[in-house]
C-alpha cells in the first residue's frame, strides 16, 4: 500500500509517525529485491531442487548399469601357481617336488537370451522416468515456494508496519488520558482501558518483529543466504478471473500436465516391468562365452599345451528348475506393488482434482475478498474519524474510540493478507494444472514496486 493510503492517515499525529516509517522504507523497497532476484538465487542454491537434480542423475546411471548387463564383457587375467611335494622321489627324473606354472587368458561373454535382464532394463528407465517427471515437479514447486516465502515476508512487514502504527496510536489515547484525568476532565477507568489497549499493542508488535524475521528466515532458508530489502505490492493490483474460465477445463489439464502425476504414472510402468523381471525368473537363459588362454610350468608341461594358445567356444544354457518357490512368491510380491502404485495413482489423480478446483474457487474468492477488505478498510478509517469526533463531542466513550483503532488496524492487515494470498492462488492453480513457469514469476514480478 502507498504512503497515502496507510492506516496512519486517521490522525494527524500518528500520520506524522506513520508516515515516516513508511516513506523511509519506500526508497529501500524501490531498490530493493525482487521475487526474479529472489528466484535465480534460489534456482543455484536450493537443497531441495539439489538433490531432485542429483535423484535423477542416480536413475540415469541406474539406466546404464543395467544396459551393459546386456552388452559384451570381456576380462583378462594372469596367474601364477607353484606346488611343493616333499613325498616325490627325489631319484626320479619325472617327478620334481616344486613345480610352477602360469596362465594368462581373455574371456568375452555376450548374453543372448535373458529377458529378466532385458525387463530389469525396462524397469530401469521407466524409473528414470519417474525421475525427470519428479525434478520437473520440483523446478515447479520452487517457484511457488519462493513466491509463498516472498509473499509472506511482505505479509509480516505489513504486519509490523501496522502494529507499530497501532501501538503509537494507544500510545497517544494514553497520554490524551492522562492529561484528561490530571485535569478532571475523564474518569480513571478510561485512563485504565487506554493503557490495557496499549500493553495488548506492544505484544502484538513483539509478535509481528518474530513473524517477520521468521519470515525472513524463510528466504534464507530457500536461498542460502539473507534477503535484502523486497519490493513490494503495488496498489493497482489486477484482479482478473482465470482464464478459461472452466473449471473442469483446468481439471483436465492437471491430470493431464501435472508432473506429480506424471511421475506416479511411470511408477505403475515401472511396476509392470518389475512383474516380468519376476516372472522371467521361470525362464531359461542362453549366455555365448569365448576363452582365450595360454599356459605354461616347469619342469613338466601343463596338460600337453605348454606355451601354446588355446581357444574354447562355447554356449551356457541354464534352466530353471526349483528355487523352493521364491521365483512365484517374486512374482506375487511384484503384482503387490503394481496394485500399490495403481491405487496411489488414482489417490493422487482424485487428490490434484480436488486440489485443482479448490485453487480455481479460491482465486475467485480472492476477487470477491479483496474488494470487501478495501471497503472494510475505507468503512474502518471513516468510523474511526467519527469516532474520535463523537468523543470530543461526548458522544463516544473512551471503549468506543480503543476499539475504533484496533477495527482499523485489523482491516488493514486483513487487507493487506488477501491480496498477497490472491497473487500466491494464482500460481498455485497454475502449479496444480502443470504449467507454472518463469513467465508466471516474472509476471508476477510485474506487480512489484
Amino acid at each position: 500500500m502507498s504512503c497515502m493510503k496507510s492506516i496512519a492517515s486517521v490522525r494527524p499525529r500518528w500520520r506524522r509517525s506513520a508516515l515516516a516509517l513508511l516513506c523511509a522504507l519506500a526508497p529501500l523497497a524501490s531498490h530493493g529485491e525482487d521475487l526474479l532476484d529472489i528466484y535465480r538465487r534460489a534456482r543455484s542454491a536450493d537443497p531441495v531442487l539439489a538433490s531432485a537434480d542429483a535423484a535423477r542423475g542416480i536413475a540415469q546411471e541406474t539406466v546404464v548399469q543395467a544396459r551393459a548387463a546386456l552388452l559384451p564383457q570381456l576380462s583378462a587375467g594372469l596367474s601364477f601357481n607353484e606346488m611343493h611335494d616333499p613325498d616325490a622321489p627325489a631319484n626320479d627324473p619325472n617327478s620334481a617336488s616344486r613345480s610352477r606354472t602360469r596362465a594368462a587368458t581373455a574371456t568375452l561373454g555376450q548374453v543372448v537370451v535373458d529377458l529378466g535382464k532385458v525387463s530389469q532394463w525396462k524397469g530401469t528407465q521407466a524409473q528414470a522416468d519417474v525421475q525427470e517427471a519428479t525434478y520437473r515437479a520440483a523446478e515447479q514447486a520452487l517457484y511457488v515456494r519462493v513466491a509463498t516465502a516472498y509473499f509472506g515476508a511482505l505479509t509480516a512487514a505489513d504486519a509490523l508496519t501496522t502494529t507499530l502504527a497501532n501501538e503509537d496510536a494507544f500510545r497517544q489515547q494514553v497520554e490524551q488520558a492522562e492529561e484528561r484525568y490530571r485535569n478532571g476532565l475523564s474518569a480513571l477507568v478510561d485512563l485504565d482501558q487506554a493503557r490495557s489497549f496499549h500493553a495488548a499493542a506492544r505484544a502484538n508488535t513483539i509478535a509481528a518483529r518474530t513473524s517477520l524475521a521468521d519470515a525472513r528466515e524463510a528466504l534464507t532458508e530457500i536461498t542460502g543466504s539473507p534477503p535484502g530489502e523486497l519490493k513490494t505490492l503495488r496498489d493497482d493490483l489486477p484482479t482478473n478471473p482465470p482464464l478459461p474460465a472452466d473449471p473442469q477445463a483446468w481439471v483436465s489439464a492437471a491430470v493431464r500436465d501435472n508432473p506429480a502425476l506424471q511421475a506416479q504414472q511411470r511408477s505403475v510402468a515401472a511396476a509392470d516391468e518389475a512383474i516380468e523381471t519376476a516372472r522371467s525368473g521361470h525362464l531359461p537363459t542362453l549366455t555365448a562365452g569365448v576363452d582365450v588362454g595360454r599356459g605354461a610350468g616347469w619342469p613338466l608341461p601343463v596338460a600337453n599345451t605348454d606355451g601354446r594358445t588355446v581357444t574354447t567356444v562355447g554356449l551356457v544354457l541354464k534352466v530353471p528348475l526349483f528355487a523352493g518357490g521364491a521365483t512365484q512368491s517374486q512374482v506375487r510380491q511384484a503384482l503387490y506393488q503394481r496394485d500399490r502404485a495403481r491405487e496411489e495413482l488414482e489417490r493422487q489423480r482424485r487428490q490434484i482434482g480436488r486440489d485443482t478446483l479448490d485453487r480455481y474457487r479460491s482465486v475467485l474468492a480472492g476477487i470477491g475478498q479483496i474488494s470487501a477488505t478495501r471497503e472494510a478498510f475505507e468503512a474502518a478509517r471513516k468510523a474511526l474519524d467519527s469516532t474520535r469526533v463523537g468523543r470530543q463531542l461526548g458522544t463516544q466513550t473512551m471503549t468506543d474510540l480503543l476499539l475504533a483503532i484496533q477495527n482499523l488496524a485489523s482491516a488493514q492487515g486483513a487487507y493487506s493478507s488477501v491480496r498477497h494470498q490472491f497473487v500466491l492462488n494464482r500460481l498455485l492453480l497454475q502449479q496444480a494444472a502443470g504449467a507454472v513457469g518463469e513467465a508466471d514469476l516474472a509476471a508476477v514480478n510485474a506487480l512489484l514496486q
